[in-house]
């Protein structure tokens, strides 16, 4: 690799804050607002234009797609999400659970307003590029952004990138499967001009389930109970549309699930487009799987035309403005979570939030209909060897199968509202997060609607 030295700058300080949040996807957010709830100044950094991550940017509108009669759910700012969205016009019924799913559009809205409530001090079109580091203590992050480079300080940084970046960044170590072993990723796209009644007719006259899903392209495993449960599943027309050569006869991933429709004729989050070995960490990749998702999308949309009763008018409305990236570094936290935690309702002293036995990737779906749930330990979101940073969402320490459960977008939410809610009492304790008072931590969620056991 080719190298060229960069000239040694003064760099100005654009914003300052008790507690710095890098990334506003449902980690990053519910740590920002935590964080201001318990009493924290907070900035909140955000690449894109819009606050929301996964949902806004990718367009999973499927918040809490798990949920059923017996679910045991979490509670607290990830349930105000989808209540906030509700109250506001920007959700309706979800048709495969006892949730609803959000309008990526409108949460774009939603979730200007929650910041702005919080007194959030808000950053956009701003991109962390590097720590900044006095030994092993974090103190800030460099950014770059149309106003050009500048330094935000903070006395505790919270890393919801969602790719661990900071952390990797500033020497914490992490760890990355290779890519043939990763999550695939996805790119979404929403349909317009969707006769509802004729689509969720031809949906009754050929139900799908969870069954389904292990069609020969794929294979999964299940607890059995969620073998004959509904799903929005869709296979037949893009194994239609190949033996019509719409699709080449190769391309057997296209596949999937259909998230919501709208009485406007929106069929929204259309989760059919999965592709193998993308490394979101680097440039290259995202770059072929941004091209590569679009064009398969244009296929998997010119075959519901062809061969879904209703979509025969449909066309592609938007592509999530960001391929959906399920997995990339995950740091060696002082606790890393395992697959007996997740799937026999794990028990922590040091818990900051329940969520429900929903485990959903690497060939496992597994549906929380009994009311078992296990605890998020607050050690899954510390990293080693650097003061003053947590990390909440995706990257949490955990091994496959429990990233697997905690990846997901609400319970990304319980791991970032208890780092927002540490960090603020660090600061307001004087200690580090590594040494936090837990049980002050724990009362403070409490106070907010977190559910801790």
């Amino acid at each position: 690799m080719e190298y060229v030295a960069e000239p040694a700058r003064e760099t100005p300080v654009l914003a300052s804050a008790d507690v710095v949040v890098i990334g506003s996807g449902p980690g990053g957010l519910a740590a920002a607002i935590g964080a201001a709830r318990a009493g924290a100044s907070v900035v909140l950094i955000e690449r894109h234009g819009c606050f929301g991550g996964n949902i806004t940017a990718v367009g999973v509108e499927g918040f809490a797609w798990y949920r059923h009669a017996e679910t045991i759910d979490t509670e607290g700012i990830g349930i105000e999400f989808e209540q906030r969205a509700l109250a506001m016009g920007a959700a309706q019924s979800e048709p495969q659970s006892d949730s609803h799913a959000l309008d990526g559009e409108l949460f774009k809205y939603v979730a200007d307003v929650l910041v702005q409530e919080c007194g959030i001090q808000p950053l956009l079109h701003c991109s962390v590029v590097a720590p900044i580091l006095d030994g092993s203590l974090l103190r800030g992050v460099i950014v770059e952004s149309k106003s050009g480079r500048q330094a935000v300080l903070g006395q505790r940084i919270i890393d919801a990138s969602g790719d661990a970046d900071v952390a990797a960044r500033a020497g914490a170590p992490t760890r990355q499967a290779d890519p043939e072993e990763l999550l695939a990723a996805s790119v979404m796209f929403h349909l317009s001009g969707v006769d509802k009644q004729t689509f969720l007719a031809g949906v009754a006259a050929d139900p799908q389930t969870y069954a389904d899903w292990s069609d020969g392209a794929w294979t999964v495993e299940t607890t059995g109970k969620e073998d004959e449960m509904f799903s929005p599943f869709l296979r037949a027309p893009f194994t239609q549309a190949i033996d019509a050569g719409i699709i080449p006869r190769d391309l057997t991933t296209i596949g999937g699930t259909w998230g919501a429709i709208s009485d406007q004729g929106d069929l929204t989050y259309l989760n059919l487009v999965h592709l193998d070995e993308v490394d979101g960490t680097d440039v290259e990749s995202l770059t072929a799987a941004e091209i590569e998702g679009r064009r398969q999308a244009v296929m998997a949309a010119e075959a519901l035309r062809r061969f879904t009763p209703g979509c025969e008018n449909a066309k592609i409305r938007n592509f999530g403005m960001s391929v959906g990236i399920r997995e990339t570094r995950k740091i060696d936290a002082v606790y890393n979570m395992t697959e007996q935690d997740v799937r026999e309702q794990g028990r922590f002293e040091d818990s900051i939030g329940i969520f429900p036995e929903f485990i959903d990737g690497y060939g496992v779906l597994i549906l929380p209909t009994t009311g078992r749930y296990f605890q998020v330990p607050y050690r899954a979101l510390l990293p080693k060897n650097i003061q003053h940073l947590l990390v909440a969402g995706r990257s949490i320490g955990g091994d496959k199968i429990s990233h697997a459960a905690v990846r997901n977008m609400m319970c990304c939410t319980v791991s970032g509202q208890g780092a927002g809610v540490a960090a603020a009492v660090s600061i307001q304790q004087g200690r580090d997060v590594a040494d936090v008072d837990v049980a002050v931590v724990q009362a403070e969620l409490v106070r907010q609607g977190v559910r801790i056991h």
